[in-house]
């Protein structure tokens, strides 16, 4: 039985069935990364001793990059780490336009303690820790609201002073967010939160109110990213791991889009070794073709260097501290690692028998279908494999009593469900657009 409450396995195995990749609960499906363990737990230490580090993870499809990312979040959250993941994309979230990449990374940040709305939980926390150690200083009277007033306000602006070091409009906003705060304007509390968090189009009476004005853009995001990590640091956490996943989609933007994005990586890198990111753990995701071919890194000779890794040995002698680490694909016997423990997360009705009626050998066959469907690519397998044992197996088996997987599943894929990569495994087209034509010439008449 999984150590996983209820709702978070559910949560899991509907992931699962839609094809995709759980948020929360990764922890209890991760195989084959035991070798990353040690490694990963050091660079955490030594970002929470205030340096900041740069890792890249490169993988085919199907490695489990995303997968990987979300497994190190939970690692980071349980140091007591901030974390947050961006995907980024050519429209919405183009890496070299910083405030954008600030904007989502502030939506999406968590905790141990705050899956949702962490940024204003982690305010929240800040402001209130301001008037605890107040009250915890010998001598404070706390019926004497004036004093403790004034106290609270000393201490503000003692801590505020760090963060005006690295961002004085930040620490502004700030300031003025608990005053409005204080005096309970909460639409002002709100939109001082939301401009923090680089939203635009904040009212302009609430910038105004704050003395601030205009969007938080390339420059100040950068600085604002400092901001957060010295808030992190005053509210008790160890610092932040951003996620940049699928930063391969920069092979396909136009081409001065791309060199300004390959440029920020690499301004990433120098920032981070320079020390101007104390307390951060930037990891990005990758194909192989991102990190070695000609539309990637190599078109940055400078990124390249910094990001050269040789991976011609033996995967076995991989050096996992390395700037770019890779991720080893799936093979057969982790692939069916996987399908039991999915099998075990499942919440089924009755799961004394459940183990039984989805035996270790009926598991193994589907693996062993669905790579030889796959042309007889494991490593492009798992997605398309975890779809079919929940949805088209496990989901039944719960349902239907007279269900017997080995007797009634036909495993059948269809180009719909499958996505390009897989199709061109299987060697299926998804439309008439994809199939391949031999158009010869013909004779001329």
């Amino acid at each position: 039985m999984s150590a996983l409450p209820l709702a978070r396995r559910r949560e899991v195995i509907a992931a699962l069935r839609n094809g995709t990749v759980p948020r929360r609960g990764i922890e209890a499906l991760a195989t084959g990364l035991e070798h990353f363990e040690r490694a990963v737990d050091d660079e955490l230490s030594m970002v929470a001793s205030g340096h900041g580090v740069f890792k890249a993870i490169r993988g085919d499809y199907g490695a489990g990059k995303t997968f990987f990312s979300r497994w190190m979040q939970h690692r980071a959250q349980l140091a007591g780490f901030a974390t947050t993941e961006v995907q980024i994309n050519e429209t919405e979230t183009p890496l070299h336009r910083m405030e954008t990449v600030y904007r989502r990374a502030m939506e999406n940040l968590r905790t141990r303690e705050w899956d949702e709305g962490a940024f204003r939980s982690l305010v929240g926390r800040w402001f209130f820790s301001l008037e605890e150690d107040v009250l915890a200083r010998d001598g404070v009277d706390p019926t004497d609201a004036g004093a403790l007033s004034k106290a609270v306000a000393e201490l503000l602006e003692q801590r505020l002073a760090e963060v005006s070091k690295t961002q004085p409009t930040f620490a502004i906003a700030l300031r003025a967010c608990h005053h409005a705060r204080t005096v309970g304007d909460r639409s002002t509390e709100e939109g001082l939160l939301a401009w923090l968090m680089g939203q635009p189009h904040v009212a302009a009476d609430i910038k105004r109110s704050a003395g601030i004005k205009g969007e938080v853009d390339h420059f100040a995001a950068s600085a604002f990213f400092r901001g957060t990590l010295a808030l992190l640091q005053q509210s008790g956490r160890k610092g932040l791991l951003l996620v940049l996943d699928e930063v391969e989609t920069v092979q396909r933007m136009r081409g001065d889009v791309r060199e300004k994005s390959l440029n920020a990586l690499r301004q990433w890198i120098d920032e981070l070794d320079g020390g101007r990111y104390p307390g951060l753990y930037l990891l990005v995701t990758g194909t192989p073709a991102f990190f070695d071919g000609a539309q990637g890194v190599n078109r940055l000779p400078p990124l390249a260097q910094r990001l050269h890794v040789d991976f011609s040995a033996d995967p076995r002698w991989d050096n996992v501290r390395a700037v770019q680490a890779r991720l080893r694909s799936f093979d057969a016997a982790r692939l069916c690692e996987v399908g039991r423990k999915v099998r075990d997360l499942y919440p089924a009705r009755r799961p004394a028998d459940f183990a039984a009626r989805v035996s270790d050998g009926f598991i193994e066959a589907l693996a062993r279908d669905v790579s030889k469907g796959l042309g007889g690519r494991v490593g492009i397998a798992p997605r398309i494999f975890l779809k079919k044992l929940v949805a088209g197996v496990l989901d039944r088996v719960d349902e239907f009593d007279e269900f017997d997987p080995a007797q009634h599943f036909n495993l059948v894929l269809a180009p719909t469900e499958l996505t390009a990569e897989e199709c061109d495994a299987a060697g299926i087209a998804r439309s008439v657009d994809d199939i391949e034509l031999d158009v010869k010439k013909g004779d001329e008449r």
